[in-house]
């Protein structure tokens, strides 16, 4: 650190600002939320106020710190945003005005971000309710250089900031486009297979057993099957079975939705089902697999590849069809078996099935490859920041 740089108390420019106001029942109320690990601040919900019961609450404002007095063992602070000025919170936050002529808000905010004050929380080592308090907040520590000083690491930190981020919206960017191409070239093919009369077009019972009824028979099942696959599991990127955790097959299929090789299995509830949260089975353990009673499953016949159902489920045009079918409440809603039983798609040849399907595997497999320089990327950049703040923070940047 340099020598024109302190380590000062946050009290040295926070002060709590402690101002409640009652709750009106007939007024719209945003709430926030404090992300852990010194994420930020964000929106929790907007709420009329007969529905918030405790009736003596908070009005945060714009660049105020934000300190949950719980969560704040576990980085549960921040500064609060412009979209967030007047937004409401209880009496288990703490509110602290900013004194900028001591220190930046934006220099207060990385080292949050960087969890530098996360450990000075945690190192206090206590655990029970009411850990954190307004006392506690101001007695932690800030390395705090001249004022002239934060702004001109604040606008490096900033800048490396956004390339960061840039970097992030490129590879996430082009992965997107690889999938949309893959569901713009399948619609083509589609399209193209209802002028030809040697493509067939029916529903899907005319083509596989739709949640057939061995999908619930588990007690004559073999002692030995051993594979478990839970709904958590389905890699929607890439429409496999990933991770399997290996069970004893009577403890695991309890309760569970059972399913073969070559079976597809998709989530029967919103949203898992719009974001394409499928899986076509191969290679399980002993030929067999289960999972939550929250899937579907469709065994195609022997004349129809599952990779082929499984494309079709996959694809957008199916999943907004589906959508438009759901039953039940808000956040339970799902797809009801009336829809699968109804729904018509089209089935070409044998022949022209796997040559459409090895070619979609094709361009799978390209964005698949992006998924995984996408998932290095984002590691990499998860690393990035960290080190960038500590040279912030040590006067080397």
């Amino acid at each position: 650190m340099a020598n024109d740089w302190q380590t000062v108390r946050l009290g040295n420019f926070l002060t709590e600002r402690k101002e409640f106001v009652t709750i009106d029942d007939f007024t719209r109320y945003k709430r926030a939320r404090v992300q852990l690990h010194g994420k930020g601040i964000v929106i929790r919900d907007v709420v009329q106020g007969v529905e918030i019961k405790t009736k003596s609450q908070q009005f945060a404002r714009t660049g105020e710190f934000l300190v949950a007095e719980i969560d704040a063992k576990v980085g549960g602070f921040g500064i609060v945003p412009p979209e967030l000025d007047g937004a409401i919170v209880s009496g288990h936050y703490f509110l602290f005005e900013i004194d900028e002529k001591i220190c930046l808000r934006s220099w207060l905010n990385w080292f949050v971000r960087w969890g530098a004050l996360e450990e000075q929380v945690t190192a206090r080592g206590s655990t029970n309710y009411a850990a954190i308090r307004p006392n506690d907040v101001v007695e932690f520590t800030i390395p705090l250089p001249p004022l002239s000083e934060q702004q001109r690491i604040v606008a490096r930190v900033d800048a490396l900031a956004q390339r960061v981020e840039e970097a992030r919206g490129l590879r996430r960017a082009a992965a997107e486009q690889a999938e949309a191409v893959i569901g713009s070239t399948f619609k083509k093919i589609l399209d193209e297979g209802i002028k030809r009369s040697d493509w067939k077009s029916g529903a899907i019972p005319e083509f596989a057993e739709v949640n057939p009824p061995s999908r619930n028979k588990i007690n004559s099942a073999p002692s030995d099957l051993v594979s478990f696959v839970p709904m958590a599991a389905v890699d929607e990127a890439t429409g496999s079975i990933a991770r399997p955790e290996p069970r004893p097959f009577a403890e695991a299929a309890k309760g569970h939705t059972v399913f073969l090789n070559g079976d597809i299995i998709f989530a029967r509830i919103t949203p898992c089902m719009q974001n394409g949260k499928s899986a076509y089975a191969r290679n399980l353990l002993n030929g067999v697999g289960c999972g939550s009673t929250e899937f579907h499953v469709i065994r195609p016949s022997s004349d129809v590849l599952g990779e082929w159902i499984h494309a079709l489920v996959r694809h957008k045009d199916f999943r907004d069809d589906a959508a438009a079918h759901f039953k039940g409440t808000a956040g339970q809603q799902r797809v009801p078996q009336s829809f699968l039983e109804q729904k018509v798609i089209l089935v070409p040849p044998l022949a022209d099935q796997r040559r459409i399907v090895a070619y979609l595997d094709g361009l799978q497999a390209k964005v698949d490859e992006l998924r995984r320089l996408q998932a290095a990327t984002q590691k990499e950049l998860d690393a990035l920041m960290p080190s960038i703040l500590a040279k912030a923070f040590a006067g080397e940047l």
